[in-house]
C-alpha cells in the first residue's frame, strides 16, 4: 500500500491495537467531573457517543491531588475515581470503542485552594506563570510555586506509575503521558521554566530526565505497545519558552525511539491552548520530526477533512487527532466519510456546565430528520 492509497478511513496498527480508522478523538478538558473529581454517567454518555473514532484519548486526568489544577477535572488517584472511570470504559467498550487515559500533573498551573492542605503548587523552579487559575471559587491569579526538592522527584514518578496502574484497573486500553502544553513534565523540559542546578536541570539531557523516568515507570505497568506520549514542541501555552526548542525536542524524540511506544502524539505549533494561530503553521511540527521518530505519529492542530487526509497522504503523520470538531460532532468519522455538513461548536460550553454543549449535539441522522 502506497501513501496515495491511505486516508483517514484506512485501518492502522498502533502498538497492540488494530484501529478501524485514523481519526483520533483528542484529549479535551471539559470540567464536568462530579464531586471528588469522580467521572459519572454524563461522562460515560459523552464518550460512548464518540466511539466511531479510531481511538479516544480521555481528557487530561490528574495522577494526584497535587497534580490537580482545574475545577471539576477528573482524577485517577482515588478508589472512587477508578470506579467512576469504569462507568466510562464499560460504556465505550460496549459501543465498540477503544480508549486511552491521559495521565496529567499540572505542576505550577494550579492554586493553593486546590492543593492538599492549601500548600503551594510544585514546579521545577519557583517561577510563577502569567494568567489565572481555574478554581472552584472562580479564576484566581497564579501564585509562585514551590520548587521540588531533588529527593521528591521519585514521588512524582510514583504518582504517574500509580496513575497508570489505576488506569489499568479502570479498564482502559492504554495510557497517554501528558508532556505538553506547559504542565509539569513540559515545565521540566523547557529552560524558561526549569532553572534547576541538580540532575533534573541545566543540560537538555538533565531536563528530559524526568520524562524518561516517568515513561519507563508507565511502560513497566502497561507495556510499551499500550503507552503514548503527547508533546507540544512549538507550544508557548502557559508561558512555555526555551532557548533552543529545536535541539531540545530533537533530543527528546530521539530518546523516545528505543521505548517502541504505541505512538507519539504531537501538537502542531499553530495551536496555542484551545486557539489556532494560522500564521504559525510551520516550524516544529510533524514535518520536522517525522525523520527523527521511528514509530507511529499522531498529529493534532486544527485539521479538517481535507488537511487531515493530506497530512496522511503526504506521509507526515499516521493518524490525525480532532478536538473541537469531535466536541460538536459525535459521529465525526461518518460525517467526514460522506462529506456531510458539520455541527458548529459552541465555545461558551467548552468548560464546565451540564449536558448542554456536551452530550446534546445531534448525530447526522438526527440532523437530517430535523431538516
Amino acid at each position: 500500500m502506497t501513501n496515495d492509497d491511505i486516508n483517514l478511513f484506512t485501518p492502522v496498527q498502533i502498538g497492540a491495537y488494530e484501529l478501524p480508522n485514523r481519526m483520533v478523538m483528542a484529549p479535551l478538558t471539559r470540567m464536568r467531573a462530579g464531586e471528588g473529581n469522580v467521572p459519572r454517567e454524563i461522562n460515560a454518555t459523552y464518550y460512548a457517543q464518540r466511539t466511531s473514532a479510531g481511538l479516544i484519548i480521555s481528557e487530561a486526568t490528574q495522577v494526584s491531588q497535587q497534580g490537580h489544577g482545574y475545577a471539576y477535572s477528573p482524577g485517577i488517584h482515588s478508589p472512587e475515581q477508578v470506579e467512576g472511570w469504569k462507568l466510562v470504559t464499560q460504556a465505550v467498550h460496549e459501543s465498540g470503542g477503544r480508549m486511552f487515559l491521559q495521565l496529567w500533573h499540572v505542576g505550577r498551573i494550579s492554586h493553593p485552594s486546590m492543593q492538599p492542605n492549601g500548600e503551594l503548587p510544585v514546579a521545577p523552579s519557583a517561577i510563577a506563570p502569567e494568567g489565572m487559575a481555574s478554581t472552584y471559587s472562580g479564576e484566581q491569579p497564579f501564585v509562585t510555586p514551590r520548587a521540588l526538592e531533588t529527593e521528591e522527584i521519585p514521588t512524582i514518578v510514583e504518582q504517574y506509575r500509580q496513575g497508570a496502574k489505576n488506569a489499568l484497573a479502570a479498564g482502559f486500553d492504554g495510557v497517554e503521558i501528558h508532556s505538553a502544553n506547559g504542565y509539569l513534565l513540559d515545565q521540566f523540559l523547557h529552560d524558561g521554566s526549569n532553572k534547576r542546578t541538580d540532575q533534573y536541570g541545566g543540560s537538555i539531557e538533565n531536563r528530559a530526565r524526568l520524562l524518561m523516568e516517568v515513561t519507563e515507570a508507565v511502560v513497566r505497568v502497561w507495556g510499551a505497545d499500550k503507552v503514548g506520549i503527547r508533546l507540544s514542541p512549538g507550544g508557548t501555552f502557559n508561558n512555555m519558552s526555551d532557548s533552543n526548542p529545536e535541539a531540545l525536542f530533537n533530543y527528546v524524540i530521539s530518546q523516545l525511539n528505543p521505548f517502541n511506544l504505541a505512538y507519539l502524539h504531537m501538537i502542531e505549533p499553530r495551536i496555542k491552548g484551545n486557539e489556532t494561530v494560522e500564521d504559525e503553521g510551520k516550524g516544529l511540527g510533524v514535518r520536522h520530526f517525522r525523520p527523527i521518530y521511528n514509530g507511529t505519529l499522531i498529529t493534532a492542530g486544527g485539521y479538517n477533512r481535507e488537511t487531515g487526509n493530506a497530512v496522511i497522504k503526504e506521509g507526515e503523520a499516521d493518524l490525525v487527532a480532532y478536538g473541537r470538531l469531535f466536541i460538536a460532532n459525535p459521529d465525526l468519522p461518518k460525517r467526514f466519510e460522506v462529506n456531510a455538513p458539520l455541527n458548529a461548536y459552541n465555545r461558551s460550553t467548552f468548560y464546565g456546565g451540564d449536558e448542554h454543549g456536551y452530550t446534546d449535539y445531534p448525530f447526522l441522522e438526527e440532523s437530517r430528520q430535523a431538516s
